[in-house]
């Protein structure tokens, strides 16, 4: 465990380096699980990532040294069960703003915590929380970032894209996680002063598609609809032509069709 001089209280002030780990949210989730106290705002990171996760387990593909695959860990035993899509929301909102220092136009999330670029995924968030009765325990905050990886699988080329490949150039990997640091801290404790309309509206201002006609999938049936807002509970809004509908996380695909 390292101690960093990170302009934050307690996000990122103990980091620990791995060069190699099946997940970094299955070390942190096995370090949380022993008797020691862990430090609220610990960060795992990991050079690379052979078996990380994505929403759902699917499988998040990253080339060693190009990527960041980091873990925090926080203890929102604050939150009321009934606000756990909040917490998404506000690290959502610290990853998209991280991203906006370096590119100032264009970056999205996509519902519930996909990061894009335009059309194309540039990172996904993972977050894993522990319950303790009806009380948030822990909570392990997985974020994969396509930072340095010039070249991707054929099957998802076309959908996937990285910062390397935006601004033409390499962006060192601590400059981008020392912003993660600070934006995860800013919005934390937004949301731990239960300032929910805020991360709401923030929310909503980054939210792909937000009231823009598209096209969507739902049980093998493709149809057009407008995002109209999120509920409390995380499940999404769309209008259609047969009035609004609502969409648990997975029951809801979108169609890009470019």
């Amino acid at each position: 465990m390292q101690n960093n001089t990170f302009s934050t209280l307690f996000v990122g002030q103990n980091l620990i380096k791995l060069k190699e780990v099946d997940s970094t949210n299955n070390f942190l989730k096995n370090l949380v699980s022993k008797s020691e106290p862990l430090a609220e705002g610990t960060v795992i990171m990991a050079d690379h990532q052979f078996a990380g996760r994505g929403q759902q387990e699917s499988v998040w593909q990253t080339q060693e040294g190009k990527n960041i695959s980091t873990s925090i860990y926080l203890k929102p035993s604050f939150l009321p069960l009934d606000r756990q899509f909040s917490l998404n929301m506000a690290v959502s909102l610290a990853v998209s703003d991280t991203l906006s220092c370096f590119i100032p136009e264009g970056i999205m999330v996509k519902w519930p915590n996909d990061i894009y670029y335009l059309d194309k995924k540039l990172g996904g968030i993972l977050i894993e929380n522990t319950l303790t009765g009806s009380v948030f325990k822990s909570s392990v905050i997985g974020i994969g970032l396509n930072v340095n990886q010039l070249e991707f699988s054929e099957n998802i080329s076309d959908r996937a894209t990285s910062l390397v490949q935006i601004l033409q150039k390499e962006v060192p990997l601590m400059d981008i996680m020392q912003k993660i640091f600070m934006f995860m801290e800013k919005y934390y404790l937004i949301l731990r002063a239960g300032k929910y309309s805020i991360l709401q509206n923030d929310y909503l201002a980054k939210l792909y598609n937000y009231q823009v006609k598209a096209l969507y999938r739902h049980n093998g049936e493709i149809f057009e609809g407008a995002i109209e807002g999120v509920e409390d509970n995380g499940r999404l809004k769309v209008n259609t032509k047969n009035g609004l509908k609502i969409f648990n996380f997975k029951e809801i695909e979108f169609i890009h069709t470019k």
